[in-house]
């Protein structure tokens, strides 16, 4: 049963298996989540500025697939939240566990001196993208796709943490912040789950502008979005160097979050690009 403070929508009553602190239906009548579901520009439009940059610098296209990946999220996202229907659910969260498949890839192929192709490591991702869809589309239990999301993502931290202290140490600014971002997103998502009736009723007491900076899930696709963004510089910036193509960072406008480290100012949401010489 939905709460109270749920409405009737043009997509009918939801079929998802999730549901989350955003009230139904309360912005517009098209889209169940208003908020939840623009959130998700931050995954739709860097992402695509990254893969026209990584097409024209002519970089390798595992790169202008990891941000392609990226784009597909949010995509997938904006119609799960929009619709609230389980189909569009599974393209929001299938395509986050192909999208970490690439970014595992592009961060352990990072050390070589060829464009080559890892056939048992691209196996492995390939087998591991497999078995999850298939359990899951047959088990339809989000905890069983958050452990294996989260394992991914456990892996390209690892991994990122390792090149950023013993290989480009250099590189901390922009890895740190990459990964502060990313589990700041986490925290709140976690605080949108654990409060929501808090939450819920604090909304009713505020203007709607106000109250839609409550809406920590959307905060989720903000932060997530911009955090993976970044790794994906990360991951680019990190080949580029051991390649000895003398990256380049070019500022194109000046949108940029600040965590405190360094090169917080380089790492710009919309405005840079990674180009080789």
């Amino acid at each position: 049963m939905a709460p109270a403070a749920d409405r009737e929508g043009y997509w009918g009553s939801p079929t998802s298996t999730l549901e989350w602190c955003e009230e139904n239906y309360a912005v517009s009548y098209y889209i169940a989540e208003f908020w939840n579901t623009v959130s998700n520009l931050i995954f739709i439009l860097p992402p695509i500025y990254g893969a026209i940059q990584t097409y024209k610098d002519g970089l390798e296209k595992r790169y202008l697939a990891a941000y392609l990946c990226l784009t597909a999220v949010g995509m997938g996202s904006w119609c799960f939240h929009m619709t609230l229907k389980y189909e569009m659910q599974l393209l929001d969260e299938l395509p986050m566990i192909y999208s970490c498949c690439v970014f595992v890839y592009c961060l352990y192929e990072c050390f070589k001196y060829k464009n080559t192709v890892n056939y048992p490591l691209l196996f492995l991702l390939i087998t591991y993208s497999f078995v999850v869809s298939i359990v899951y589309l047959n088990l339809k239990e989000p905890v069983f796709h958050q452990v294996m999301y989260g394992t991914l993502v456990s892996i390209i931290v690892l991994r990122s943490v390792y090149i950023v202290l013993w290989v480009y140490p250099w590189l901390r600014g922009l890895g740190y912040t990459s990964l502060t971002v990313f589990l700041m997103g986490f925290f709140l998502w976690n605080v949108d789950n654990i409060f929501c009736d808090k939450l819920r009723a604090l909304r009713e007491k505020m203007p709607p502008v106000v109250g839609a900076v409550t809406q920590f899930h959307a905060w989720w696709h903000i932060l997530t979005g911009l955090g993976s963004y970044l790794h994906i510089l990360l991951s680019l910036y990190t080949r580029t160097l051991f390649l000895k193509h003398r990256p380049k960072v070019k500022v194109r406008k000046q949108y940029f979050v600040s965590i405190g480290a360094p090169a917080a100012f380089e790492c710009l949401v919309l405005g840079i690009y990674i180009g080789a010489n």
